[in-house]
């Protein structure tokens, strides 16, 4: 009889485990993932690997050793495992590598400047990934990667960005709608393992982090939002403004094409990541730097201990189990809170 508790996240998912320029060459990586230690270190081809950070002998984190032709060797008593952690050497007794000498090792891809792992026990499968390829397409001042550790549960984060209605109270002048978004309901779509919202909204003058950018800056411009979340915790947002005709997409407006996505650490605490790419002045690589690090100072100055302070409230990491007051602005996260509790229940009963 199988008695062990089932994860509390979905497993058979990518995650993101870091951001590509975490992880260097010649250097071992640790980073703690939906509750186990994994080590991630490139090999001598530039590729990506991931193991389990963990010695099978006495349970020393792997990433305390050394790294030399693409295999590990354990600081403790020199065991070397390669990067399909299978053990290939053992310097005590007569040599004998014991059946058991093993590191468990994950799937990992790199695609769109992150590295995605895969921790589940089914197959990898690479259809499962979304296409983020608008984040690589471009020049490479256009676009900007940042990371967030948070004290609280990863789906917190993922309810802020699907509930846009707070950046009118929470945030600054930069992007206000002027009080636009707040009375409006977005449009909600979705299908069996994504939910997508949408607000389209006129304001005047337009957002301050478009305004300059278009012909009158103290003009009424139109605004839409777009925002996409697939399972387990990755959401696309679009955004843009325009004046005159055309569409409200990014091929007519002046905006950008962002990614948040969360990957718990442990059920109190998050690794948040973050990138964005804009289609105006994209060679310009101070600006890039200054709107990058503003983005990251916002949420963490604002949006970070905010959801931190709401995790403590809670007590646990079940909102709706609390009976919450729900708003119209709700309708995405609760569809998305309720979807993916509906695969982690199909994941566990399979």
């Amino acid at each position: 009889m199988n008695t062990k508790k089932p994860s509390p996240y979905l497993m058979n998912a990518w995650y993101v485990a870091a951001l590509s320029t975490e992880v260097p060459a010649d250097t071992l990586f640790p980073r703690k993932l939906l509750d186990t230690s994994v080590l991630i270190y490139r090999k001598q081809d530039g590729t990506a690997v991931a193991m389990q950070d963990r010695c099978p002998h006495r349970f020393v984190p792997l990433h305390m050793g050394k790294l030399k032709d693409d295999q590990v060797t354990c600081p403790y008593h020199a065991l070397r495992f390669d990067c399909e952690g299978k053990c290939t050497h053992n310097p005590h007794g007569n040599g004998h590598i014991p059946a058991a000498a093993k590191v468990r090792t994950f799937p990992l891809v790199e695609k769109y400047g992150f590295l995605w792992i895969w921790m589940g026990d089914q197959p990898a499968d690479l259809s499962a990934l979304a296409d983020y390829s608008p984040l690589s397409d471009g020049h490479p001042n256009g676009v900007g990667y940042t990371y967030m550790p948070r004290d609280c549960y990863y789906e917190l984060i993922t309810d802020n960005v699907m509930d846009l209605s707070h950046v009118d109270h929470l945030h600054g002048e930069i992007i206000t709608t002027r009080g636009q978004l707040s009375p409006r309901p977005p449009k909600v779509t979705d299908t069996a393992n994504s939910v997508t919202a949408r607000w389209e909204w006129s304001q005047t003058p337009a957002l301050l982090i478009f305004n300059s950018f278009l012909p009158d800056p103290q003009a009424e411009a139109r605004h839409w939002v777009e925002i996409t979340w697939r399972a387990p915790a990755t959401v696309q947002l679009s955004i843009g403004a325009i004046q005159g005709p055309g569409n409200l997409d990014l091929k007519d407006c002046v905006g950008q094409y962002d990614l948040h996505t969360s990957t718990p650490e442990t059920e109190g605490s998050t690794h948040y990541f973050f990138a964005t790419r804009r289609n105006h002045i994209v060679e310009d690589a101070e600006y890039n730097a200054a709107k990058i690090k503003g983005m990251h100072d916002a949420f963490v100055e604002e949006d970070g201990i905010v959801l931190d302070a709401v995790h403590v409230e809670m007590g646990t990491t079940d909102l709706l189990g609390l009976d919450p007051v729900l708003l119209p602005s709700d309708v995405a996260p609760v569809k998305v809170r309720r979807l993916l509790k509906k695969l982690r229940e199909k994941e566990i009963s399979a």
